[in-house]
């Protein structure tokens, strides 16, 4: 498995505290986010992670800013992916489960570092249910 990260300067510390458990698990990581708390902007270091989900370069993406909106809104242009913005856990195996997220934007001024680690824990471990929700998500895309 491949992961593409980003972030901007609101979430570098989210950032590398995920890096640090995405390695300790062995995951392969593409890091395409600021290593710097310096002001700057989030789509430059969202549009590589939404691209390598998009071309299958990555099999997942994880985005962090402030709110989690703008790198959401961001991803979510490109065709193919279905980036999530999530605040509790519950939110994130719904968009897993359901929606078939392949993207998770991570609020970091709205949740705990302990939260975001669980999220990305969510996030990769829970499959998508398929069955009535595939149809569903086979129309959100505009082709």
């Amino acid at each position: 498995m491949v992961i593409s990260i980003g972030n901007d300067h609101a979430g570098t510390f989210y950032k590398n505290k995920i890096l640090g458990y995405l390695e300790s698990q062995n995951i392969q990581v593409h890091n395409h986010g600021t290593n710097s708390e310096d002001s700057v902007d989030y789509p430059d270091f969202v549009h590589p992670v939404a691209t390598d989900v998009e071309d299958g370069t990555s099999s997942l993406g994880i985005i962090i800013c402030g709110s989690g909106n703008g790198a959401n809104m961001t991803a979510n242009k490109h065709q193919g992916v279905r980036s999530a913005l999530c605040w509790t856990s519950e939110l994130v195996a719904l968009a897993k489960q359901h929606n078939d997220a392949n993207v998770l934007s991570i609020p970091a001024r709205f949740v705990s570092i302990e939260e975001a680690l669980d999220f990305v824990k969510v996030f990769l471990n829970t499959p998508f249910e398929g069955g009535r929700h595939h149809q569903r998500v086979d129309k959100i895309a505009c082709n």
